[in-house]
């Protein structure tokens, strides 16, 4: 998919900023209380490195969100709500053998113990990211390329692939 607007920059040109790590669904309760109680779920995207994509491009900012989702309906979400933001998902790996990841959180303040999240992330798309599955080139052709332990916390190819990229 090919994002267009004032952000967006091909595969070959250098970028503001990169990310790349894991993005999820996440499901928002249409109403507060337990999860086990909640009758139905507003779906948003979710995950640092894009939340930062789509935040530094709304201000008009060059972004790239690098990743990998699933073959998936989900995977189509995340990459077009992404990429309206005006960031450019250009790198982002579609991968058939492995779902995109989701995860449900309560709407409740996050520092109490009523808050609650589910994550259905093991075994997803981006935790298979590596230095073979992911587009490096992309992820060097930047000014800033923003990362996290949580991608590095997903997997060991995925850590190797932080290692990689810092180095």
């Amino acid at each position: 998919m090919t994002a267009t607007g004032p952000g967006h920059a091909t595969d070959a040109e250098v970028v503001d900023v990169a990310t790349l790590g894991e993005s999820m669904v996440t499901f928002l309760p249409t109403r507060p209380g337990r999860l086990a109680d909640v009758p139905s779920f507003d779906r948003a995207i979710g995950g640092a490195e894009s939340n930062v994509a789509c935040m530094l491009a709304a201000a008009g900012h060059c972004v790239r969100w690098i990743s990998r989702v699933g073959a998936d309906g989900f995977g189509d979400h995340l990459v077009e709500a992404v990429g309206a933001y005006g960031v450019d998902v250009t790198s982002v790996r579609r991968d058939p053998a492995r779902p995109t990841g989701v995860y449900f959180r309560t709407a409740g303040e996050r520092g109490t113990d009523a808050h609650e999240v589910a994550y259905y992330r093991a075994g997803s798309a981006a935790s298979a990211m590596s230095a073979a599955t992911v587009d490096l080139a992309a992820a060097r052709a930047c000014r800033v390329l923003h990362l996290s332990g949580i991608t590095a916390a997903l997997s060991d190819d995925c850590r190797d692939l932080l290692r990689e990229l810092t180095q």
